[in-house]
């Protein structure tokens, strides 16, 4: 049963917003959202904390981050690779 959960892990994409912090990367994940009264899709963001084990991530970047244990207070995801680089 544990073989199962651990390989059911979510990954979310996003772009970078924060790296200032040492192995920690602040990412968002845009999605849309349709409005429930009036039909309109709106957009809505999310913010995550991930461990960045080798401090490689700048502001801009597109990732792909995986859910893990929690590493501190807020930093419950990890990196697993940069998709694309900021130009």
């Amino acid at each position: 049963m544990e073989e199962l959960n651990r390989n059911l892990r979510k990954e979310r994409v996003g772009v970078v917003v924060s790296s200032k912090m040492d192995k920690s990367i602040v990412i968002v994940v845009k999605r849309k959202e349709k409005h429930p009264k009036y039909g309109k899709f709106v957009n809505k963001t999310s913010k995550f904390y991930a461990h960045d084990e080798k401090n490689d991530c700048n502001i801009g970047d597109t990732v792909k981050v995986m859910e893990s244990r929690p590493m501190s207070r807020l930093k419950r995801w990890r990196l697993v690779e940069i998709i694309e680089r900021a130009k």
